[in-house]
């Protein structure tokens, strides 16, 4: 069957602009009405949101302002990896930001010396001291075993109780779908089941009063994010400017001492990753962080 499209379709599409926020907004009265700047990764500290619906994609925008952020992952180290340029910018802007760690990452060693407990020690250590460079200080270790994560009621339970907690506008948590990275590189099990996990305790059992009823004797009730970004994506389709924190997130990794063989390497490497969107001169590069943004609260 040969698909027929309206006439003026193609106008209509190139009429099509994107949003700060990544949402398709039709050029001229609709863009007029979602008035907010078109600054990726800033968020100015006040308003929570500022919803905005076109008159045909039929799609909320946002939020555009928002005050706390959770970063939910499974390791020592994934928040300074995957997003500490993006925690940097946020936590500059006045946002408050937490860390929820699902391990303590005890089994990331090869020295036929160590032992689990040592290394989870000293792993804690290093995450909170790489929280204290980006200024995050509420850091939450839920003691699961480095590699032995599994999609389970009580995991997901545990997640919704720190959310309840929290109470954050955005949560960053990894992509379950991304068994490759960058289509070659095989992705730890952990980080795809704390995404998977996390995206559950999100919606709908976090903002779900019947969902973890025990929470409630606890004085935790219900709460509803508003949107997750997914980091160690293949699919990022919203970006945050990290060029004046690079060397913030590379002093944040370099707390991560046990984790890292040759520091002045993994340095370079970050330095060369530079913003894939555009070119930028050399003595200027530019850098950022993509995520895939999903809607929890419509």
């Amino acid at each position: 069957m040969v698909r027929q499209y309206p006439a003026g379709w193609l106008a209509a599409v190139r009429e099509v602009v994107w949003h700060r926020n990544c949402w398709p907004v039709r050029a001229g009265r609709d863009a007029a009405r979602c008035s907010t700047p078109a600054l990726p990764g800033t968020w100015p500290r006040g308003r929570k949101t500022k919803r905005c619906r076109g008159d045909d994609n039929g799609v909320d925008i946002v939020p555009d302002r928002f005050d706390k952020a959770m970063v939910v992952v499974a390791h020592p180290d994934d928040p300074e990896f995957f997003c500490g340029g993006t925690i940097a910018r946020w936590v500059r802007e006045g946002i408050e930001v937490a860390y929820l760690i699902c391990t303590r990452g005890d089994k990331g060693s090869n020295d036929p010396t160590m032992t689990s407990e040592r290394l989870a020690a000293i792993r804690e250590e290093e995450q909170r001291a790489a929280g204290r460079v980006l200024g995050v200080h509420q850091i939450q270790f839920l003691d699961y075993r480095d590699g032995e994560l599994e999609p389970s009621l009580r995991l997901r339970g545990d997640i919704v109780r720190e959310i309840r907690r929290f109470r954050p506008d955005v949560v960053i948590t990894t992509d379950p779908t991304t068994r490759f990275a960058r289509g070659i590189y095989p992705n730890h099990a952990d980080h795809r089941v704390v995404g998977d996990v996390t995206l559950d305790a999100l919606f709908p059992a976090a903002g779900t009063r019947l969902y973890y009823p025990e929470h409630l004797a606890e004085g935790l009730a219900p709460h509803q994010v508003s949107e997750a970004y997914l980091a160690v994506t293949n699919e990022p389709d919203f970006w945050v400017d990290t060029t004046d924190l690079i060397d913030l997130k590379i002093a944040a990794l370099a707390c991560h001492a046990s984790q890292i063989g040759d520091m002045a390497a993994l340095e370079r490497r970050i330095r060369e990753n530079v913003d894939p969107r555009a070119p930028s001169p050399d003595e200027r590069p530019r850098y950022a962080e993509g995520f895939r943004r999903i809607i929890i609260r419509r």
